[in-house]
């Protein structure tokens, strides 16, 4: 989907190569593209004519079993971090896709299964090394350049390249109940309405999802449903297995119009194993365009137009996805981070994905649609790891609300040329 050529791409092996590219892109003027885990469907790692400054090869890992700490470089992924992590029994709120890099998503706010239960991942956030504009290498924290803390735990990569991250980790597994019930499209609405009403009332240790698309070839999904519209609600529970499988009775017992799940996978696994099923459902290579919306709740109106537009769903590798949000993460205050919008109840992506090129415009149409038809029921704000990279300066306003002006003023005191603009902007005014 992505076709821009660098004029030139440094692969840094440390923290002074990304100093010498940072001062050579300054000095000569160049446009300057960061890349970490290449993931983001904006786009936004690679640029034109300009210097992409490549972290993929920087993986070191340090766990730290006793004190509960995971310091990380900007090329590792989140199935490498919990790799690591998982050994002792330990993890922090990452993405919901293995291949996800920690950098990007963690400058974005982040969130996953385990946020419900933790919070965003800038809020288990402990310090940051940053290289900034004029080629100094800061370490951020809440004891030093604590604005610069504030301003990197959600305010992307604007204020410089992050080749560290020091997360807090908290007892996760390594056996969690977790996995997914799937159900024929006709039953969606019940199913909507059901997941809507057991989601309102799940403690802080369930991680949820409900999403629709059309079923993949997956061994665990009958033959005979294979290609066709499917609704499903997904599970994780940060906690006890024996706790989890009390949690998730009524779930597991739901048979709307007595018809129960068509598949259910939810039962003790590996917390790793659970962390990359999702993996096989975006895979590398395809084409991808999204459109994303904050929503306080979801209406029986908004579930009508849902499946409205997804009974026109064209591609066989779109996903249409509700993430649950609330617990820990609407309790911590929006002008703690950067990262804002935290009284959200769910957050609608709707994540289209096609094969041929060709089809390009049909299925971004689609998705222009879908998203126009849901801002009726939004509840204010975006998730800025879910912008497309066609939404404009106005929208990044909304991702960061009431945070926007103190990020201009972070952007004047530590960007104020602007050398890190491809990426979801903030612009200086200086």
């Amino acid at each position: 989907m992505i076709d821009r050529r660098p004029a030139l791409i440094a692969r840094c092996s440390g923290v002074a190569d990304v100093i010498e590219a940072v001062n050579f892109a300054r000095d000569h003027a160049l446009p300057v593209a960061v890349r970490g885990g290449g993931h983001n469907v904006a786009g936004l790692a690679v640029c034109d004519d300009g210097l992409m400054i490549d972290l993929s090869a920087l993986k070191g890992i340090h766990i730290d079993p006793q004190r509960h700490i995971a310091r990380a470089q900007p090329g590792v992924l989140w199935g490498e971090l919990d790799r690591e992590s998982q050994l002792f029994g330990l993890a922090t709120p990452g993405g919901f896709v293995s291949t996800t890099g920690i950098a990007g998503l963690t400058l974005g706010g982040g969130f996953g299964w385990l946020s419900r239960k933790h919070g965003f991942t800038v809020d288990n956030l402990l310090a940051v090394d940053v290289v900034t504009a004029d080629g100094r290498f800061l370490t951020a924290s809440q004891d030093e350049h604590p604005d610069l803390f504030w301003g990197v735990r959600g305010g992307g990569g604007n204020f410089g390249v992050a080749t560290s991250f020091q997360y807090q980790l908290h007892p996760v597994g390594p056996t969690v109940m977790a996995g997914l019930l799937l159900y024929p499209f006709d039953l969606a609405a019940e199913v909507l309405e059901f997941y809507r009403d057991f989601s309102a009332t799940a403690p802080d240790a369930l991680g949820t999802m409900a999403f629709l698309r059309h079923a993949p070839p997956a061994p665990y999904i009958p033959k005979a449903m294979h290609g066709q519209l499917v609704v499903a609600v997904v599970v994780c529970y940060a906690g006890s297995v024996a706790e989890g499988e009390a949690v998730v009775r009524p779930l597991k017992a739901f048979a709307p119009q007595g018809h129960p799940a068509l598949v259910d996978t939810i039962s003790p696994k590996p917390y790793v194993v659970h962390q990359a099923f999702l993996d096989a459902a975006v895979p590398h290579g395809n084409q991808y365009y999204w459109k994303s919306e904050y929503l306080a709740g979801i209406e029986d109106q908004a579930i009508g137009t849902i499946l409205a537009h997804v009974e026109q769903l064209a591609s066989p590798h779109t996903n249409v996805i509700l993430f649950q949000l609330g617990g820990t993460i609407s309790r911590v205050s929006a002008a703690e981070t950067a990262a804002a919008n935290r009284a959200a109840a769910y957050v609608l992506n709707i994540a289209s994905a096609w094969a041929d090129p060709c089809e390009a415009e049909q299925h971004i149409a689609w998705t222009r649609t879908f998203w126009s038809a849901m801002r009726p029921f939004a509840s204010g704000g975006v998730y800025v790891n879910f912008l497309s990279g066609d939404e404009g300066e106005a929208r990044v306003r909304t991702a960061y609300g009431p945070n926007y002006a103190q990020l201009v003023a972070l952007k004047n005191k530590y960007d104020p040329g602007n050398l890190f603009h491809i990426n979801q902007n903030i612009r200086p005014t200086t």
